[in-house]
């Protein structure tokens, strides 16, 4: 049966993926709204899904990724102006790892953002506003550029056996893709980018669809690709994201939070000679230092269940700060996740006491990534055993 999507949703106020008829098939087991759209959150157990991810491949609707496009003779320009990366240094045919910044340094998006010409951008937006944002810096600069959400709805194609899956759509030379690098490829009639990109910090592959009217036809294309590999449609893998030390926007950071208190200033290049809004505020930040930090932590105790709210951290009585994302790792059996901290109790081994809904647990700081800091798993890994545990 299909999804009862009463459940979520009444009227058609929100978007349906290119993806959802087909994937209905596959019996999602729950959606949330993510930009507007309505997002599968998994088609089985979480826990077997992480496992699949790290032992086989899962195929995402990741639809829901809409893209920030920025074209016109001052594309360019106008794209460094949204971040504070340098743009010059990516390549046309490059991705980089991006954030959008406000005019007070606060993060308005953290997108993996697509070159496809000199003065053509595409920003793969976390679930927020960043296009109404963009459209307001261009209204009165007088800049020629042109901003848009297009027809294009991702795929994310994840976990060790993800290269035979587009290896067999793509042929072999596919293989040679380096990381943050992608291809346009017509698919037999389907147009689509091919970027070596994906949010599990495992080997992985996203696929771009051009035209929403073959979002049917590339989720079967891609099924009859994958399943001499077990491949199965999942949701995203917060196990494997929090392991990895990627962040959710508007869960572990907002608006109201600068890339040097989430340990993303190296995307910040402050000395640059080229503007972007927030160059004064974080220059000014970078000089005085941050009050707050966001922390790894290990939570002591029993299984603890994924956060619906941020939790309380407090010592001797005094509240310092919130846990923004906690679950737990099955592989390293443990509870681990974020919190926000005063740099004073930021350090490595620093314990504090958490409000869970389980009662009052004890937590330490630790450093993140939990798993591979050195990032060598996305670029190649092989297969991990369900009863190993630890990192790699």
């Amino acid at each position: 049966m299909a999804f009862d999507m009463s459940l979520v949703q009444r009227g058609a106020r929100l978007r349906r993926s290119p993806f959802y008829e087909a994937e209905q098939q596959y019996h999602p087991k729950g959606y949330t709204v993510y930009n507007h759209m309505l997002f599968p959150t998994n088609f089985d157990d979480f826990e077997a899904e992480y496992w699949h991810l790290l032992n086989a491949v899962t195929l995402w609707d990741v639809a829901v990724e809409r893209n920030l496009e920025v074209q016109g003779r001052d594309g360019f320009r106008f794209a460094q102006l949204l971040t504070p990366r340098d743009l010059s240094k990516c390549a046309v045919g490059q991705g980089k790892y991006v954030l959008i910044t406000a005019p007070d340094g606060g993060i308005v998006n953290d997108p993996v953002m697509l070159r496809l010409g000199e003065n053509h951008f595409w920003f793969a937006l976390a679930s927020s506003d960043a296009l109404l944002y963009a459209r307001g810096l261009a209204a009165n600069l007088g800049w020629d550029v042109q901003l848009g959400e297009p027809d294009v709805s991702p795929v994310q194609i994840q976990g060790p056996a993800s290269k035979d899956v587009v290896s067999a759509m793509f042929g072999e030379d596919i293989l040679s893709l380096k990381y943050y690098f992608f291809r346009e490829f017509n698919l037999d009639g389907i147009p689509v980018i091919v970027t070596r990109t994906g949010w599990t910090a495992e080997v992985g592959y996203e696929i771009y669809l051009r035209d929403g009217k073959f979002g049917t036809a590339l989720w079967e294309r891609i099924m009859e690709a994958g399943r001499p590999f077990d491949i199965r449609p999942t949701g995203p893998s917060d196990i494997r994201r929090v392991e990895g030390g990627i962040l959710n926007w508007g869960a572990d950071m907002t608006i109201e939070n600068n890339a040097f208190e989430v340990g993303l200033e190296r995307l910040c290049q402050l000395d640059g000679d080229f503007e972007f809004m927030g160059r004064d505020a974080l220059r000014a930040v970078r000089e005085r230092g941050v009050s707050r930090k966001l922390v790894g932590v290990e939570i002591a105790g029993d299984r603890l269940e994924m956060n619906y709210t941020k939790w309380p951290v407090h010592t001797d009585g005094a509240s310092v700060g919130q846990v923004t994302s906690a679950l737990y790792s099955p592989r390293m059996e443990k509870n681990i996740g974020y919190a926000w901290m005063p740099v004073a109790m930021a350090s490595d081994g620093t314990t504090v006491t958490v409000t869970t809904p389980d009662g009052e647990r004890s937590a330490t700081v630790v450093p993140m990534p939990f798993v591979d800091p050195g990032k060598h798993i996305p670029k190649a890994r092989q297969t991990v055993g369900a009863d190993e545990v630890g990192t790699r």
